[in-house]
C-alpha cells in the first residue's frame, strides 16, 4: 500500500483520539533506564581480535574556528545534512585493546579518570568499559600511544596517579617524544592550548612512566602484526597503525580525521587541533586514497562507536561507510 500524507495525518488523528477510548486494564510500567550498557565491540582481523572500547562522547558548543578554513555556517550545514544538531559538536573516543593471540595490546588510552569526574561520566569511560569487557589492565603487555594529546595519554594513569597498566611497556612515537620533551619547544609555545598540551604530557610521563617508555620509529612493528605508519600533521609525531593477520588488515587511523561528518566528507577542511593543518590535509588525502584503492577497513579514534568501516570516494571528498554490526565475533 502506498503511504501518503493523508494516511500519515489519519494515523496522527487516531493517536490523538486514543485517550477518549475506554481505559485498558492497568499494567505496571517498567522503570526508565538511566544509562547505556557498557560500550565495547569485538571483531576479528585474521587471528587477532580487536576490542573497540568506548571512552565516551564529549559534547560542547561549536567554536567559530573549529574548522579553520570554513565558516561556521558551512560547518552547521554539514552537520544538518548528516542529521546532527547545529551549533554543537559531539566528539567520540574509542581506544582499542588488541589480542594478538600472544600479546594483549592497548592502542591509546582515552581521557582518563580526571575527565570522567569533570564531565560527570560522559568521557573517561575506558577503564570501566574495559573491565566490563572482561579485560584486565594488569594483563596488558604493551600500550602503544599514537600521539601526546590528552585524550590519548591521560588514561595511562589512574585517579590516584598510579600506573593504569602496571605491567605494560609503553611505546611512544620517537618524534613525538623528542618534540614534547624538549624544553626549548615548550618555551616557544604561544597559545594557551599548546602550553597546556606540553604541560599535560610532562605531567603524565613524569608520574613514574619515564622508565617504562620506549620510543619507536614509524615503518616498524610495535607489536606482533602491528606496524607503525607516520601520519604527520596533526602533531609532529602523529602515528597510525596497520594491524595485519593472514590476508586481513585494518588501518587504525588515530586522528587522521576528527568527526567524519566534517573531515572525511570534506578532507580539505582544517581542524583547529591540527598543528600543521596543510600537512594534515595532505596526509588525510594520501591515507584515504590508499584505503579506497585497497578496500581496507579503517578504525577511527573519533568515529561514532564502534568506530570502524570503509572509505569510498565521493566527488572531491570521501564517505565513511560503517561496517555492519555483527552478533558474532
Amino acid at each position: 500500500m502506498e503511504l501518503t500524507r493523508r494516511h500519515a495525518l489519519a494515523g496522527a488523528a487516531a493517536l490523538a483520539a486514543a485517550p477518549l477510548l475506554p481505559n485498558a486494564p492497568a499494567r505496571a510500567a517498567a522503570p526508565l533506564a538511566d544509562k547505556q550498557a557498557p560500550s565495547f565491540y569485538r571483531y576479528k582481523v585474521g587471528d587477532a581480535q580487536v576490542n573497540a572500547i568506548s571512552d565516551g562522547v564529549n559534547t560542547f558548543p561549536l567554536p567559530n574556528t573549529f574548522v579553520l578554513n570554513a565558516s561556521k555556517d558551512e560547518v552547521n550545514a554539514a552537520l544538518e545534512k548528516a542529521f546532527l544538531p547545529k551549533d554543537k559538536m559531539s566528539i567520540h573516543f574509542s581506544p582499542l585493546v588488541i589480542n594478538t593471540g600472544g600479546k594483549l595490546v592497548v592502542v591509546d588510552t582515552g581521557n582518563g579518570p580526571g575527565a570522567f569526574a569533570s564531565s560527570k561520566g560522559n568521557v573517561g569511560q575506558f577503564a570501566s568499559n574495559m573491565a566490563a569487557a572482561g579485560l584486565d589492565p594488569k594483563a596488558v603487555d604493551i600500550v602503544v600511544i599514537s600521539h601526546f594529546h590528552g585524550d590519548h595519554i591521560n588514561g595511562l594513569l589512574t585517579a590516584d596517579n598510579m600506573l593504569a597498566f602496571p605491567n605494560a611497556e609503553v611505546l611512544v612515537p620517537a618524534a613525538e617524544w623528542k618534540y614534547f620533551m624538549d624544553d626549548g619547544e615548550m618555551s616557544r609555545q604561544a597559545t594557551d592550548r599548546m602550553k597546556g598540551v606540553f604541560a599535560n604530557a610532562r605531567r603524565v610521563f613524569d608520574a613514574g612512566l619515564k622508565k617504562k617508555v620506549t620510543p619507536y620509529e614509524a615503518g616498524k612493528d610495535v607489536a606482533p602484526g602491528l606496524q607503525a605508519v607516520a601520519t604527520l600533521g596533526h602533531t609532529p609525531g602523529h602515528t597510525s597503525f596497520i594491524l595485519s593477520s593472514g590476508s586481513d588488515k585494518v588501518f587504525i587511523q588515530s586522528d587522521v580525521t576528527n568527526h567524519p561528518t566534517l573531515f572525511v566528507t570534506h578532507p580539505g577542511w582544517h581542524l583547529m587541533f591540527d598543528q600543521d593543518p596543510a600537512m594534515a590535509e595532505t596526509t588525510r588525502r594520501k591515507v584515504y586514497d590508499m584505503l579506497v584503492a585497497d578496500k581496507m577497513r579503517v578504525q577511527g579514534f573519533h568515529f561514532p562507536f564502534p568506530a570502524n568501516g570503509y572509505v569510498s570516494k565521493d566527488g572531491n571528498g570521501y564517505q565513511l561507510v560503517p561496517a555492519p554490526w555483527s552478533p558474532v565475533i
